[in-house]
């Protein structure tokens, strides 16, 4: 598939789950929990920076940020080019900042 972007900053906060209904981004992995993880952001205007923060809720198989598995129910700042994998899933979230894609194709849906 080609990359998607996400627009963070745009959203309270974006779920991440194989629950279809509720999940903003559909993990649609056997070993994902329905809601496995969540994406906030906190907007630092004195710095004019987002700075995005990652918590595994509770799931069965753990998240799992830059290989490491996240200690459930605790925020995390992720950085730029962090990789989010989520239970025992191949499929990787990489967090890009504006412009950071610029050499990529993506899809603008």
């Amino acid at each position: 598939e080609k990359p998607k972007i996400v627009h963070v900053h745009r959203m309270l906060g974006i779920l991440f789950g194989k629950d279809r209904r509720v999940a903003d981004i559909p993990t649609d992995h056997p070993t994902c929990s329905k809601q496995q993880a969540v994406l906030h952001y906190r907007y630092m205007p004195e710095m004019g920076m987002v700075n995005p923060y990652i918590m595994d809720l509770e799931s069965t198989n753990g998240t799992f940020l830059n290989g490491k598995r996240l200690e459930a129910a605790r925020y995390y700042e992720m950085r730029e080019r962090d990789v989010l994998k989520f239970g025992m899933s191949s499929r990787e979230f990489v967090l890009l900042h504006a412009g950071s894609a610029n050499h990529m194709k993506i899809d603008p849906r």
